[in-house]
C-alpha cells in the first residue's frame, strides 16, 4: 500500500480479501479495525462489487454476501416487532389488573358495558 496525498491507496488484492473476509464475518467494526480501514469503506467496497457484478451473473459470493445482509435486516426488524408486541402485553395486562382491582373493590368500572 503505497501513499497518495492524505489517502491510503489500497490494492486489488487486498480489497478483495477484504471483501473475502466481509462476507463471512459478523461484526463489520471489529474487522474494520483489524484491517485498518474505516468500516464506511468496506461497505462502500461491497457495494461497488455489487453494482458491478449487477451487470452480469451473481458470484456465488456476493448473492450470499446480500442475503447474510437481508437475513441480518430481517431478524432486526422482527426483534424488534417482538419488543413491541412485548409492551403492549405489558401495557393491556398493566390495564386488565387495574380493572380487576376496581371490580374487586366495588367501585365502578370505568367503562361500562354495553346495553347497561
Amino acid at each position: 500500500m503505497g501513499k497518495r496525498g492524505p489517502y491510503q491507496k489500497h490494492t486489488p488484492e487486498f480489497r478483495k480479501m477484504a471483501l473475502e473476509r466481509m462476507a463471512e464475518c459478523n461484526n463489520i467494526s471489529d474487522l474494520a479495525k483489524e484491517l485498518g480501514v474505516h468500516s464506511r469503506l468496506l461497505y462502500r467496497w461491497r457495494d461497488q462489487q455489487v453494482a458491478k457484478a449487477a451487470a452480469g451473473p451473481l458470484a456465488p459470493g456476493l448473492r450470499e454476501m446480500r442475503l447474510r445482509n437481508e437475513n441480518a435486516k430481517l431478524k432486526k426488524a422482527l426483534a424488534e416487532k417482538t419488543l413491541e408486541v412485548d409492551f403492549f402485553k405489558g401495557a393491556l395486562q398493566k390495564i386488565e389488573a387495574r380493572r380487576q382491582q376496581k371490580d374487586t373493590s366495588g367501585a365502578k368500572a370505568s367503562t361500562t358495558k354495553s346495553g347497561n
